[in-house]
């Protein structure tokens, strides 16, 4: 029997993991009071012969029950019940931004602000963090990322680390990307713009990309870059991060900037992360 406590940040996908759970064969509640969650865990595990794996949705709107949360979580391990927490987090600036995308009311702001109900809510949440299993930052991920992440542990039982890297190709002449933690310039390096056949091309095309990792400063720049990160990721997650976004910047983002993003990421691939590979101005 598996069952699995889905909570986290109102607005951080909590409602489409217990969809894509219930999709694999999990009975999914949403939102049950807390006081009844002891016994649907023994209806659910002593008493039903049809249900192996059932999901527990648990958000913000049960703001008195949550209060009583951690002695309840307590009394169900003392009573041998095993259950695994995900704990689905975002960015501040991300989750304000979703809320006014759904012109939905945050359950914490009523007539107030959505930013100082965010932070409020992430208060009231910080000790069920602590005790989760599994932490899922969704602030960059896309409903096909969020669901590559929920089959990895539920579907394919991978181990799993808490930690989504994405690696982004960017122009300078269109800005740096605001939710950048690690910018590099690749400006140094040989431009196949200035290459009549390769104009066109981006560096996801193979003629780019043997053109610029033809040379020295490439290959060095970019074996350096990885063994640093590789070196960086776990003293980040030491410090309590639980994403990274590294981005690489060109003149225009659709050679260089690209070329070393997806060298790099072909080599991060042999990292135990989850990652993302995203060319923000390849189209411009």
């Amino acid at each position: 029997m598996r069952f699995v406590i889905v909570t986290g940040m109102s607005g951080a996908g909590r409602s489409s993991v217990l969809k894509m759970l219930e999709d694999m064969g999990y009975f999914c509640v949403d939102n049950l009071p807390v006081r009844l969650i002891p016994k649907l865990t023994k209806i659910v595990i002593e008493e039903s012969k049809t249900i192996d794996r059932a999901a527990l949705g648990i958000d913000i709107r049960n703001l008195q029950g949550l209060s009583e949360i951690g002695y309840i979580l307590d009394e169900m391990r003392a009573n041998g019940y095993k259950y695994e927490i995900l704990f689905l987090e975002a960015d501040s600036e991300v989750l304000v931004k979703r809320y006014k995308e759904t012109r939905r009311n945050h359950p914490l702001a009523l007539q107030g602000r959505v930013d100082k109900a965010i932070e409020a809510e992430r208060k009231e949440l910080a000790f069920v963090k602590e005790r989760a299993d599994y932490i899922m930052d969704t602030s960059h991920m896309l409903i096909r990322d969020l669901k590559q992440e929920v089959d990895k542990i539920f579907l394919d039982n991978e181990e799993y680390e808490s930690f989504f890297i994405t690696v982004l190709s960017f122009g300078f002449k269109y800005g740096i990307p605001v939710d950048s933690d690690l910018v590099f310039d690749v400006r140094f390096l040989p431009n196949p713009y200035y290459v009549p056949e390769l104009k066109k091309l981006t560096g996801n095309d193979r003629e780019v990309y043997d053109y610029v990792m033809d040379s020295d400063n490439a290959k060095v720049f970019e074996k350096k870059l990885y063994e640093m990160i590789r070196f960086l990721i776990p003293n980040y997650i030491a410090e309590g991060k639980n994403q990274l976004v590294i981005s690489v910047g060109c003149t225009g983002g659709r050679h260089r900037s690209v070329t070393i993003a997806n060298a790099l990421a072909k080599e991060m691939k042999k990292l135990p992360y989850s990652l993302k590979v995203e060319h923000r101005d390849i189209e411009k």
